[in-house]
């Protein structure tokens, strides 16, 4: 008997419905109104159907157990332990989290006291022993805006076709202020390359002593390694100094390669922001240039 009034119920609503309905299309705005209307109520079905059965499936792998195969072992020395994948990127996340608490967005250079937690929390962190101040030598900046390079000159005689990546970047009209990265193309090995590929530009040129010991620094600054690091995502790379610049117009205190932007996802739009870049304290050259696996 309910089943029965809930139908002529729900029977009466829908003859009132295209009734009413029937008087609105008389007008042509109405009419207008409601045919977009309904296009947009159908699309919206459609739509929903999609993201509900995309949802379904997502949820249904999220679920499945996790193979064997698909787990790595600790990093930590000693540990038998296996971790899952996704915590590959908890080094990243503890980076990130870290030092957004401790950094202001502007270009600056650390006090001792914020530079010792800076340098604690990336060493936690990746086990790289990172330094604002290294043999007595210091930037004017450790957090400053980062610009986009083109690609170096890697010896006498290279070109722009012979660099195998980016090559929409372009390359300098010459070479590094410390110049090319091998003497010749005979001497041009693996080392030179990723020298060249994961290379940074910090402003000796504005440093106090720049004048006056600029033999000795330019010999101390040349291809020094450092830990570039964007606050805003954690990715990091360990780079090299193979140019000096850019000038204070610009708005920046760092430069880096193409591949050094691209790795730190500031390589759209400006292509510049705010980055950490340390000294990296590696006497044995251990350390290899490149991405930081986060």
């Amino acid at each position: 008997m309910a089943t029965t009034n809930l139908l002529k119920s729900i029977e009466k609503l829908e003859k009132r419905s295209n009734t009413l309905r029937n008087k609105l299309l008389r007008h042509s705005a109405s009419k207008k109104f409601f045919t977009k209307s309904s296009l947009i109520a159908y699309h919206l079905r459609q739509r929903s159907g999609q993201i509900l059965a995309g949802a379904g499936l997502i949820g249904a792998i999220l679920t499945m157990p996790v193979p064997p195969s698909l787990s790595v072992s600790s990093t930590i020395p000693g540990s038998t332990q296996s971790q899952p994948l996704g915590n590959n990127l908890s080094v990243r996340q503890k980076l990130m989290t870290g030092l957004q608490k401790l950094l202001p967005h502007q270009p600056t250079k650390l006090t001792p006291e914020s530079a010792e937690k800076v340098e604690k929390i990336i060493f936690e962190n990746t086990g790289i022993t990172a330094k604002v101040v290294l043999e007595d030598q210091s930037l004017n900046h450790q957090l400053g805006y980062i610009g986009f390079e083109q690609h170096l000159f890697r010896f006498p005689g290279d070109s722009l076709a012979r660099h195998d990546e980016i090559q929409e970047a372009g390359i300098a009209p010459g070479r590094g202020a410390f110049g090319f990265f091998a003497k010749d193309s005979g001497s041009f090995t693996t080392r030179e390359y990723q020298r060249e590929k994961y290379y940074c530009v910090v402003q000796t040129l504005y440093l106090d002593t720049w004048n006056r010991d600029h033999r000795f620094l330019k010999d101390w600054y040349a291809f020094r390694k450092m830990i570039v690091i964007n606050p805003v995502n954690g990715l990091s790379v360990v780079c090299d100094i193979g140019d000096a610049g850019p000038a204070d117009w610009t708005g920046k205190q760092f430069g880096g390669s193409p591949e050094t932007m691209q790795y730190l996802d500031l390589n759209k739009g400006p292509r510049k922001g705010l980055v950490l870049m340390l000294f990296v304290d590696d006497p044995d050259n251990k350390i290899p240039l490149g991405p930081i696996n986060n």
